[in-house]
């Protein structure tokens, strides 16, 4: 594996990481709601790329990594609402957001050039 997808599977693991850290404190009535939700589309983050990693046809590759990166997305509105809801606190919002803005535009650096091709 080359460095770049080293330190992108890293920042995603700790990203993952993060997520059950803090979602331990929500609410126990949010456990089948958002506290799940938002464990699951943190997981496919990580999983998505890992797959679409393995995978040698580009075009595949490409949809495990948009899965991946709309799971990304699905999380940052997670956390966002989290925050609203006072599940988290703005210093675990913002460590969150910033690792996953990071993941984000790594992510998207690996995604683009297999659409041009």
């Amino acid at each position: 594996m080359n460095d770049f997808a080293d330190q992108l599977k890293r920042k995603m693991d700790e990203y993952v990481h993060l997520v059950y850290k803090i979602s331990k404190k929500f609410p126990k009535e949010e456990m089948y709601g958002t506290t799940s939700q938002l464990r699951r589309a943190t997981l496919s983050i990580i999983l998505n790329y890992i797959e679409g990693f393995a995978r040698t046809r580009k075009a595949v590759k490409l949809n495990f990594w948009e899965i991946s990166y709309g799971s990304l997305k699905e999380s940052k509105y997670l956390i966002y609402f989290s925050l609203k809801e006072e599940y988290i606190n703005k210093e675990n919002y913002e460590m969150a957001i910033k690792l996953a803005e990071e993941i984000g535009a790594m992510l998207w650096r690996s995604i683009q050039p297999l659409k041009e091709q």
